[in-house]
């Protein structure tokens, strides 16, 4: 029996609960740069009645990208994508922020989008930060959406002397992201496919919690408990907006980024957030 290929990037809470929302039934190719990692959240997948299979990939390298992608062309045409692989600015130093978040999806965007079937969605995972980032120029957002993804990183504004720290570096990637997403959605389109992306406030994952135990950890513990919601969120509730997102309810849905926040954003410009 043929299934439908789902390709699924980031062993992480966040891409798991995705997967596990809409990927009964299909074949998930699930890729992260960590191995064991990958095969640990592989197999909890598996003994849940998934069909998943690891793979190691480097989201910062096209041509592992592309490997990952013929794997999961293997078992058919890829009918899904979920990018959730990405690192924070408490992981990672600047260089490899851009390279990661920034070049690394605007890649998996391009690439997947040239094989994606007729009738596929992809979402991948922005965040809130590039939401609280000071507005660009629009010559500014038109570069960081049409840029060629090899000359991105050469871009003025992405030069190592224009970034301030990890954390501007994280914004300015989700900002990128995000208006990639916008230009991509058009090729993808010409494949009757959707592109769109979801980017979530505070959610209990490791990455948060790597967060709330590093230089800013005061900081988001302080966004969660100002925000109207009053608490951080779970993957489950990024997997509901996904879930939307992927199935026919949301097939007039493309181009999109979807905040998720428990309002924090909106309490950062108009709320006790606010700076």
């Amino acid at each position: 029996m043929n299934k439908e290929v789902m390709l699924v990037t980031g062993a992480g809470q966040i891409s798991m609960a995705i997967a596990r929302r809409v990927g009964f039934g299909k074949k998930i190719v699930l890729g992260d740069k960590n191995r064991q990692n990958c095969r640990t959240i592989a197999k909890i997948m598996t003994d849940a009645g998934f069909d998943a299979e690891p793979f190691e990939m480097d989201l910062s390298d096209r041509a592992s990208i592309k490997a990952m992608i013929a794997k999961a062309q293997e078992y058919g045409e890829i009918k899904y994508m979920v990018n959730g692989a990405g690192v924070s600015p408490s992981q990672a130093p600047i260089e490899s922020i851009l390279k990661v978040d920034l070049y690394g999806t605007a890649v998996l965007l391009e690439e997947v989008g040239k094989v994606i079937a007729k009738g596929g969605c992809g979402v991948t995972i922005s965040s809130q930060s590039g939401w609280r980032m000071a507005q660009l120029a629009a010559e500014e957002d038109r570069l960081l959406a049409v840029t060629p993804a090899e000359e991105l990183l050469s871009l003025k504004m992405l030069r190592p002397e224009n970034i301030k720290d990890t954390l501007h570096a994280y914004q300015i990637a989700k900002r990128c992201n995000e208006k990639r997403v916008m230009a991509e959605c058009i090729k993808w389109g010409e494949r009757g496919a959707r592109l769109n992306a979801i980017a979530p406030g505070i959610i209990v994952t490791p990455l948060a919690i790597d967060e709330f135990n590093g230089p800013r950890g005061d900081f988001y513990k302080n966004m969660f408990a100002k925000c109207p919601a009053g608490r951080p969120g779970t993957a489950d509730e990024v997997a509901n907006v996904a879930a939307l997102l992927m199935s026919e309810a949301g097939a007039f849905i493309t181009g999109s980024t979807f905040l998720i926040d428990g309002g924090a954003t909106a309490s950062y410009f108009y709320g006790p957030l606010q700076p």
